[in-house]
C-alpha cells in the first residue's frame, strides 16, 4: 500500500504563515510551561499519571472532532506503524527518557540536546515532504538552536545523563517527523486524537504492570490538578496546535518554533517566583527571536 503524503501548502501571504506560526509557537509557550507543573508530579506513580493524562485529551480531542464535525478516520495499513511510532518515541521513551536523565543530568542538559532538535527538522523534514530543505531555514534553525542553548545554560551530567539527552532528542524529533506521512490523510486532530488514546494505553500496560492497579489511590489532589494541566494544555491543546503549523507551513519551518519552549520555561519560572534571567539567557532570547525572524519571513523552498 502506499502512503500518499501531502505536501503542506504554501501561503500565498505572510499573514496566514504568521498566524500558523503563532498557533506553534503558542503549544512550544504550554509545553515550555510544563517544566514547572511537571515537577509537582516528582513523587507520583509516573505511568498511571501519564495513562490518566492521554486518556483525558484523547476524549477531550475527540469531543472537539465531534462539536466541529472533523472526522477522525481509522488508521489503514502503514498509517498504523508512523503512528505507533509518534506514540512510543515523542511519548512514551520521550517521558521516560526525562524522568531518567533528570536522575544523573540536570534540567539544562536535557534543554540544550532538545534546542537542536530545530537544525534535524530543516534538514530531515522537508525530505518527507517531497522538497529540499532551504538553505535560509536550516541557518535559522542554527541561530535558534544557539539561542536556546544560551538560555538553558550548560549544566553537569555524566555519561548516562548524555546517554538519555540523546534519547530526549531524537524522540522530540521523532514526534514531529513521523507524524509528517499521516498528517495528510489524518490531519492535526486525527494524529492528535490517535496518538492520544495509543499513549494511554501504552502507559496503562506500564502502569499496571510496574506500579500496580492501585497506583490511582495514592494520586494526591495536586498530582490531579498538574495531570489536567498536563492534559488540557499540553497535550490536547498543544498537540493540535503544533500539527496544525506543521501541516501548514512545513515541519522545517515548524521546527524553528521549538526554540520558543525554554524562553517559556524560563519566563514561567519567574512568574513562579523564581529569580529574574541572567544577561546570556536575555541575549539567548534575542538569539532565538533574530533565528525565527530569518526563517519565518522565507519563502518556502528558500
Amino acid at each position: 500500500m502506499t502512503l500518499t503524503v501531502r505536501e503542506p501548502a504554501a501561503p500565498p501571504h505572510r499573514p496566514r504563515t504568521a498566524r500558523y506560526g503563532l498557533a506553534g509557537a503558542a503549544g512550544m509557550v504550554f509545553v515550555g510551561g510544563s517544566v514547572a507543573v511537571s515537577g509537582h508530579l516528582a513523587d507520583a506513580p509516573l505511568f498511571t499519571v501519564q495513562a490518566a493524562r492521554y486518556a483525558v485529551a484523547c476524549l477531550l480531542l475527540l469531543g472537539y472532532a465531534r462539536w466541529t464535525g472533523v472526522p477522525v478516520l481509522r488508521p489503514r495499513g502503514r498509517e498504523w506503524l508512523w503512528l505507533l511510532g509518534v506514540t512510543l518515541t515523542g511519548l512514551v521513551i520521550f517521558n521516560v527518557a526525562l524522568v531518567q536523565g533528570s536522575r544523573h543530568a540536570e534540567p539544562a542538559v536535557i534543554g540544550v540536546a532538545v534546542a537542536c532538535v530545530p537544525i534535524v527538522l530543516a534538514a530531515v523534514g522537508p525530505l518527507l515532504e517531497g522538497r529540499r530543505p532551504a538553505a535560509r531555514v536550516l541557518a535559522a534553525a542554527a541561530v535558534v538552536t544557539a539561542g536556546a542553548a544560551l538560555v538553558q545554560g550548560l549544566g553537569r551530567t555524566d555519561a548516562t545523563g548524555v546517554f538519555w539527552a540523546f534519547v530526549t532528542f531524537g524522540c522530540e524529533a521523532a514526534f514531529t517527523l513521523l507524524a509528517v506521512p499521516v498528517l495528510g490523510r489524518h490531519g492535526p486532530l486525527g494524529v492528535s486524537a490517535h496518538t492520544t488514546w495509543l499513549g494511554a494505553a501504552a502507559f496503562a500496560a506500564i502502569g499496571l504492570t510496574i506500579e500496580g492497579p492501585s497506583a490511582i489511590t495514592r494520586l494526591r489532589p495536586g498530582d490531579l490538578l498538574a495531570a489536567a494541566y498536563l492534559a488540557v494544555l499540553v497535550t490536547a491543546v498543544a498537540f493540535l496546535l503544533w500539527y496544525t503549523c506543521v501541516a501548514r507551513i512545513g515541519s522545517g519551518r515548524a521546527g524553528l518554533l521549538t526554540g520558543v519552549a525554554p524562553i517559556s520555561a524560563a519566563a514561567t519560572g519567574v512568574a513562579l517566583g523564581g529569580p529574574v534571567p541572567a544577561p546570556l539567557v536575555w541575549l539567548g532570547m534575542a538569539t532565538v527571536a533574530a533565528g525565527l525572524a530569518l526563517g519565518l519571513s522565507a519563502r518556502p523552498g528558500r
